[in-house]
């Protein structure tokens, strides 16, 4: 799945995180817990599994945001649309392995009456959603790891 090239509002984002690209993953896609680390984002119900076809509710900003996975092809993309007050979105992830770690990529489309109409102001709001989306997924990515590494040596200590 890829956005709308053409869109009116359109915008890109990569960031790389220092955890292999499974651990992102599972960051990324839990999604009902994306409100304990994503700041926007204050309440997300997931209606089913996650494949393509699966709806999800969730608020963010001024609304709720109805989405439909479109894509999940662990741990490599995942992507959706979803749409709110006459805005169609399209978002999409990529993660790759790069350098010990993980290169993850972002792009999102916005389309409909009110992306044409406040297009320059929506540009910059959406670059700015992406690139500190990016930024709470690696800090999230990179703590559990951190934890997780903590928890084993933990472990490891108490069983010798």
């Amino acid at each position: 799945m890829d956005i709308h090239e053409n869109a009116p509002v359109v915008a890109r984002s990569r960031v790389q995180v220092a955890a292999e690209p499974q651990a992102v993953w599972d960051v990324l896609t839990d999604l009902e817990k994306w409100p304990t680390w994503k700041t926007d984002v204050r309440s997300l119900a997931l209606h089913g599994a996650l494949k393509p076809g699966t709806v999800f509710v969730w608020k963010a900003g001024p609304g709720q945001i109805t989405s439909t996975l479109h894509e999940v092809d662990p741990p490599r993309a995942i992507g959706w649309t979803g749409s709110t007050f006459g805005i169609k979105a399209i978002d999409t992830f990529r993660l790759e392995a790069h350098d010990g770690g993980t290169l993850v990529s972002e792009a999102e489309s916005w389309e409909g009456l009110v992306a044409r109409l406040f297009a320059g102001r929506m540009r910059k709001t959406l670059q700015s959603s992406l690139d500190k989306g990016l930024a709470e997924l690696k800090a999230e990515a990179e703590r559990r790891v951190v934890a997780s590494a903590r928890q084993a040596a933990e472990r490891q200590r108490r069983a010798s």
